[in-house]
């Protein structure tokens, strides 16, 4: 991208697995400020959990470990498991993620031998679905019969989807691992907005900065005056009563607009006034995302 783009300013709000395809978020020069805001949104996935296979990795980018005939797990069984991985859970990691354990990451020290358990941590599954069950995925090793299922998931920052494969499979006394994966929304941005790197290179098509603010966050249009204040870091009046729920804060700011439609500003809310936490110059809301 940085090629592609012709800068060395390119940032992204999150990377995929190897064997994962779909959205990947990129900030091209000023826009690389919105990503901090992109990156704890919820993501949604389509994927194939496959039943009577353990991976090293929880995919198939590794090697089985065991096997498990998945013949007997019923239709109901299956409801059930994904029922009970829906909502807030503690999961606990892939031993081959890139979180760091004591500076260098998970996967390196699995590589090198060492047995790595990472803590589990609370994420949210706000919706699990199963699209599919098919019996006739075939055998898998030492002729143990599998099954794979075809899923939504969507979920907050931080999920392991793998892991959510491989959860559903030791409930279901199986094991289970990934074998597709892609991403489908990133927060507000969806696949039927993405651009293969082939096509950018081609016809480097981006959503402007100030389109990519309105459909993050909250939305402020301001007055003349109000664009000329902050423009020069000053706060103006707040946006939302204090303490009310549609308060802006610095971690959830809203985005606020000129009356020619350019973003101006990522404004929090502070009492009666609402301060700057970002200014961006006029007319940066053009060619950057």
């Amino acid at each position: 991208m940085r090629r592609i783009a012709g800068t060395r300013k390119v940032g992204h709000a999150g990377t995929l697995d190897p064997m994962a395809t779909g959205v990947l978020v990129v900030g091209i020069n000023k826009a690389t400020r919105l990503l901090t805001y992109i990156v704890g949104t919820s993501k949604t996935y389509t994927a194939t959990i496959r039943l009577g296979q353990s991976t090293i990795t929880d995919d198939a980018e590794g090697d089985v470990v065991a096997t498990a005939s998945a013949a007997a797990v019923t239709d109901e069984a299956i409801h059930d498991g994904v029922a009970a991985l829906t909502g807030l859970i503690q999961q606990v990691p892939s031993s081959v993620s890139a979180i760091k354990v004591n500076g260098e990451r998970a996967y390196a020290r699995v590589r090198s031998g060492e047995e790595v358990k990472l803590a589990a941590r609370p994420v949210t599954i706000h919706r699990f679905e199963v699209h599919g069950i098919n019996r006739e995925a075939g055998t898998g090793t030492d002729d143990a019969a599998v099954l794979d299922i075809d899923v939504t998931v969507e979920c907050s920052s931080g999920t392991y989807i793998r892991a959510l494969a491989r959860d559903l499979g030791n409930a279901l006394g199986v094991g289970g691992h990934l074998t597709a994966l892609r991403r489908t929304h990133v927060g507000p941005y969806s696949l039927e907005q993405a651009r293969t790197l082939e096509q950018l290179a081609e016809d480097l098509q981006v959503l402007e900065m100030s389109q990519a603010a309105r459909a993050l966050m909250p939305n402020r249009e301001l007055t003349a005056e109000e664009t000329t204040e902050i423009s020069f870091g000053r706060r103006i009046a707040a946006g939302a009563e204090p303490g009310s729920p549609g308060a802006a804060t610095a971690d959830h700011p809203a985005a606020a607009f000129a009356p020619d439609g350019s973003l101006v500003a990522l404004l929090a809310d502070s009492g009666n006034f609402a301060k700057p936490v970002l200014v961006f110059a006029p007319g940066s809301g053009s060619r950057e995302s």
